[in-house]
């Protein structure tokens, strides 16, 4: 048996990670135009015009609206549909804080729902025992490109009159049953973070078919101001999350982009569990048949009794072999925070947790989402790019081989 490189063995990973350029002469093309319209404000130019358009062409939606970050998206998703002070909102535990931020200024309480130990998404399952006569919306996290199972999700939703918003943040062009996910439930938000399948540096969209939603979105992401209607009264609180005409034409020549990137990133993704499919104890994420992921990153887990080492030895041994990786996603639950712990989200205040229009006591303990917190301490996270190579794939998959077979053979 081969050494493990961490003991003096050689590397499983022989050669540098594939590479490449993210923008180029397209997206110097578009920001030529746009700052040759000498003006840069979106509603007076045509480059955000343009990208949500192009967008909601893509997705097959009737309507776009833009937003200056994903974050920025979901809270003009929450404003649309009217999520106020003293509201629940159930959500993800294993996230970004972005998803729960507009939940918050709205006033409102996020409800952590727990997850499917091999997707790492919301079931209906677990959201069915979250829903309370305070619950106003759910907000599905399609975790690192993997599509949750929407179809008993709407039902459940459906049951209780609850709109469903979807968090594609991390999930470009993934399909549920043939369906693109961002076009499933009420609202779909989307980011355009540097991070991303593609990226504007920042920015985020928002889809919805429902024409109300639409203007209320539209409003909500501009200080409530009503310009589809020339009017400036306003009726209520809101943000202004406008995307400037810069970050819409980068995103005009990135989407261009997109697709070539989701099916590189996920035959590779697949390509890598096939690959180390059947290893004792270690655990591909398992994307359900009829849907396509289009991986964010890619996320295993280790069963330490079954391949006889721990997730922080393996993760040591296989950056040893040249393959960076890192243990867990986020350091813990979002409601392990000390925002959620010290339920304060203002400093100095209880607030919205204290809210009179919420009336009665929240508190998030541990162990309330059991299976999510099992996976944040079994996970090994690995980056995906759209510029890896069919030899990155092979040696990356061999390298994963290698350890495991090390420590199965090698068990105390």
């Amino acid at each position: 048996m081969e050494h493990l490189a961490l003991l003096g063995g050689p590397r499983a990973k022989t050669v540098p990670f594939g590479t490449g350029e993210r923008f180029g002469e397209p997206e110097l093309a578009q920001l030529r135009e746009a700052l040759e319209q000498q003006t840069l404000f979106y509603w007076k130019g045509g480059k955000v015009k343009a990208f949500t358009q192009k967008f909601a062409g893509l997705y097959g939606s009737p309507y776009c609206v833009a937003a200056s970050s994903g974050t920025a998206a979901i809270h003009v998703a929450l404003g649309a549909i009217g999520i106020t002070e003293g509201d629940e909102v159930i959500t993800s535990p294993i996230t970004d804080m972005g998803s729960v931020i507009g939940i918050l200024y709205q006033n409102a309480i996020p409800i952590f729902a727990d997850l499917d130990p091999h997707t790492y998404n919301m079931t209906a399952e677990t959201i069915a025992p979250r829903i309370t006569d305070k619950t106003r919306a759910i907000l599905v996290v399609h975790l690192a490109g993997n599509p949750a199972d929407m179809d008993p999700i709407m039902a459940l939703a459906g049951q209780h009159n609850i709109p469903v918003i979807e968090d594609c943040a991390q999930s470009y062009l993934c399909t549920d049953q043939g369906r693109l996910a961002g076009t499933i439930g009420a609202i779909g938000c989307f980011s355009l973070n540097d991070f991303k399948h593609i990226s504007a540096g920042d920015g985020g969209m928002l889809l919805t078919k429902d024409d109300q939603l639409y203007e209320r979105a539209f409003r909500f992401a501009d200080k409530n101001y009503d310009r589809l209607n020339s009017g400036r009264e306003v009726p209520w609180l809101a943000p202004n999350y406008r995307m400037n005409e810069l970050t819409g034409a980068v995103g005009i020549a990135q989407l261009d982009r997109l697709r070539d990137i989701c099916d590189r990133r996920g035959r590779y993704g697949d390509g890598l569990t096939s690959g180390i499919a059947g290893l004792p104890g270690i655990h591909p994420p398992r994307v359900r048949p009829g849907c396509r992921s289009s991986y964010w990153f890619y996320m295993l887990r280790i069963d330490e009794q079954a391949s006889g080492v721990g997730r922080d030895a393996f993760c040591a041994a296989l950056r040893a072999e040249g393959v960076p990786c890192d243990p867990g996603y986020i350091p813990s639950c979002v409601y392990a925070y000390p925002l959620f712990q010290n339920l304060s989200a203002y400093p100095g205040t209880h607030s919205p947790f204290d809210s009179p229009y919420y009336g009665r006591p929240i508190h998030y303990p541990a162990g309330l989402c059991p299976t999510a917190e099992a996976i944040l301490a079994t996970a090994v996270r690995l980056p995906v790019s759209e510029f890896y190579t069919d030899q990155d794939l092979e040696e990356v998959i061999a390298a994963i081989r290698k350890v495991a077979a090390y420590y199965q053979e090698n068990r105390p």
